[in-house]
């Protein structure tokens, strides 16, 4: 009886029977036939690699595009990214077996770097191996963000303004440290469209544009939240985008307190005594200089009642005490004419002081909380902030 066997359909040459599992695989290619190892291993390809990759980059900020987005991966040596991009484009064939591979980066030049990559892996019980070269293009583009800040680009205006008055430089330098840390916070996220384009001082206050309407709003927000006052924003349209749909710009407008913490004021159609400024934050509150009681506007007031400025905590002229006259009363020197003038003696006063400060306006002549006070010599004594919050004063700023 002769013997059925499988021969080689190029050559002729028998081959072994195949298993079951190996007939029926899928991933094998002729499926229907099988050749015999030299026939097989005359076309056969170990490795499926590009001729070249290229690799784009942003030449402002390291950036890589990958996928359809640029990506931050924070460095200036793409030996790594070089590697990962030759890892996903090779390709191995699905018959071998047991596969291993490593990698030598060869920098050429500053914009190549060449790949020596070395497999080995076993087919149909021999081993094989092949080495293959990628060549790595690194291609130094402008990513879009890039290009926005070099292009000036904004989409939201925060201006920083004040009611009758021009802001102060901790104002306006808090401004700035906001407008950094929200952009700051935002980047952390992987929002890479966040970024202060240009803040410029102005006459009466500051600009601050931004890349996006949520910064800007982010930036209005807190500062109102740390200073008081409002924000009105404005809508402009400006273009419409490859869809069609309108594009606008968004100013926000905040307009702050005319009064700030230290600042002292007389309000009007008032007879208790000019008001030492503690917060703006909503309705204003303050400290009596008279008497060194609390005082809080009313709601209708809010953070701007109707009043004049006569001076700030800091133009306190310190001068001396005279006599303590009795509870409500207390002579000090005019630090002008250097007479003794009888003034009405604030809770704050200290009877055991030898001079106070005092602020001599057109209202008359008050005595200050010293705006640097010392601790008593046990160290035990709390020095007066006309700032802080006492058991008296139940209510706290948002």
């Amino acid at each position: 009886m002769s013997e059925s066997r499988a021969f080689c359909p190029r050559c002729g040459d028998p081959v072994p029977e195949r298993s079951a599992s190996d007939a029926t695989d899928p991933l094998r290619p002729g499926a229907e036939v099988e050749l015999c190892d030299a026939c097989y291993f005359e076309d056969f390809d170990f490795v499926d690699a590009p001729d070249r990759i290229d690799v784009r980059v942003c030449s402002q900020c390291g950036a890589v595009y990958q996928g359809n987005r640029w990506v931050d991966i924070g460095a200036r040596d793409y030996t790594d990214i070089a590697i990962e991009e030759v890892s996903e484009a090779l390709g191995v064939h699905v018959d071998v077996a047991d596969v291993a591979w490593q990698v030598e980066p060869e920098q050429v030049d500053e914009n190549t770097i060449r790949m020596h990559c070395f497999f080995t892996g076993v087919v149909r019980g021999t081993p094989v191996e092949e080495e293959v070269t990628v060549p790595v293009k690194i291609s130094r583009q402008t990513c879009q963000r890039c290009g926005r800040i070099a292009g000036d680009y904004y989409a939201s205006t925060v201006q920083i303004r004040a009611e009758d008055r021009t802001p102060t430089s901790e104002e306006t330098d808090r401004a700035e440290e906001i407008a950094h840390q929200v952009v700051a916070d935002m980047e952390a996220t992987g929002d890479r469209n966040a970024f202060v384009t240009e803040i410029g001082e102005v006459d009466d206050g500051l600009n601050i544009k931004v890349s996006t309407n949520k910064i800007g709003k982010k930036i209005a927000n807190k500062m109102v939240e740390e200073f008081g006052g409002t924000v009105n924003d404005a809508e402009t349209l400006v273009t419409e985008d490859e869809d069609g749909n309108e594009v606008y710009r968004v100013t926000f407008a905040v307009r702050l307190p005319p009064y700030t913490p230290g600042d002292i004021i007389d309000l009007a159609n008032d007879d208790e005594g000019p008001v030492l400024v503690r917060s703006a934050h909503g309705n204003l509150k303050g400290t009596r200089v008279t008497t060194g009681e609390r005082y809080e506007a009313s709601y209708e007031e809010g953070n701007s009642p109707e009043a004049r400025k006569l001076g700030e905590l800091e133009d306190g002229v310190e001068t001396t005490v005279v006599t303590v006259e009795d509870e409500n009363a207390v002579q000090v020197l005019d630090p002008e004419t250097y007479q003794a003038k009888t003034v009405s003696r604030p809770t704050y006063f200290d009877p055991d002081a030898e001079t106070v400060p005092v602020l001599k306006s057109r209202a008359g002549l008050h005595i200050l909380p010293d705006p640097d006070p010392d601790t008593g010599d046990d160290g035990d004594d709390e020095p007066y902030d006309p700032y802080s919050h006492t058991d008296s004063d139940p209510d706290t700023d948002a």
